[in-house]
């Protein structure tokens, strides 16, 4: 992997982006930290800045506002960045009958899932192609892999991801830059805080570092492939959903999911 340039992170305030901004300060690699929480921000950026030479900045911003990928490119241009890599990481569930949620926490959910991750991505790839190299990591789900009963605009919006990403890693080969998908099950994140507990389906979650060890180690590969799942159990269920077919696994998910939200009240 390359460590010229720095590579941009965002929802790096926890969880899996603050864990793929200390792997990366680990290689030596120097970060800018994208999130809305201010002060985890800069608390980061000082324990990362302290690693022997690893810089990393922080850049407090709402990805959910409205053309906030030109804006985050602007700033980190007019800061004179050079960036090398970005790892779209950030993003939030609802989870509930859709019927039931808020508007505007869907269209929220909506704006930092998808536009977020479309608005960086085409901010940042035409730099990474001019440069000939460097790497656009964007982070789905196994919840890409079959709709997502209480969980439906997550489900959908994980699933733009991973196809988006992997017709991204098509397009771009030949440019020497790696483009692909990771799809981490149900993880030790605050993620939960806000879906709530029982949005994993009462299943068991991985450590965040294990989701970004999966990723490096993809990324120091060759030729990556275009979408890799974290965990062997992961993908077997990912190939057990094709062999069901849409319908059955459906109502399986959406079982298991409703007995979770039952179960938590």
């Amino acid at each position: 992997m390359n460590t010229a340039g720095a590579v941009v992170v965002t929802g790096a305030s926890s969880g899996i982006g603050a864990e793929f901004a200390r792997q990366l300060a680990a290689r030596g690699c120097d970060t800018v930290l994208v999130a809305r929480r201010a002060e985890r921000l800069e608390a980061l950026a000082s324990e990362l800045s302290a690693l022997p030479g690893a810089r990393a900045v922080a850049l407090p911003m709402d990805l959910t506002e409205p053309g906030a990928g030109q804006a985050l490119r602007a700033e980190i241009d007019r800061l004179g960045i050079d960036v090398s890599g970005v790892v779209n990481n950030a993003g939030f569930a609802n989870h509930g009958l859709f019927h039931s949620e808020r508007l505007d926490r869907l269209k929220a959910e909506i704006a930092l899932d998808v536009v977020g991750v479309v608005e960086i991505s085409h901010a940042f790839l035409p730099l990474l192609r001019d440069r000939g190299e460097g790497f656009l990591i964007n982070i789905a789900s196994m919840a890409a892999y079959n709709a997502s009963p209480t969980m439906a605009v997550y489900g959908a919006s994980k699933a733009f991801v991973l196809s988006f990403t992997e017709a991204l890693w098509y397009e771009q080969l030949g440019s020497g830059v790696k483009v692909f998908a990771v799809s981490p099950g149900a993880t030790q994140t605050e993620f939960f805080d806000v879906a709530g507990e029982s949005a994993s389906g009462n299943s068991r979650r991985m450590p965040a570092s294990a989701v970004v060890r999966t990723a490096l180690d993809a990324l120091d590969r060759r030729d990556p492939r275009p979408s890799v799942i974290v965990g062997g159990g992961n993908r077997v269920a990912a190939g057990v959903s094709r062999l069901l077919g849409r319908r059955r696994m459906t109502r399986t998910v959406g079982r298991m999911m409703t007995r979770a939200v039952a179960q938590s009240r």
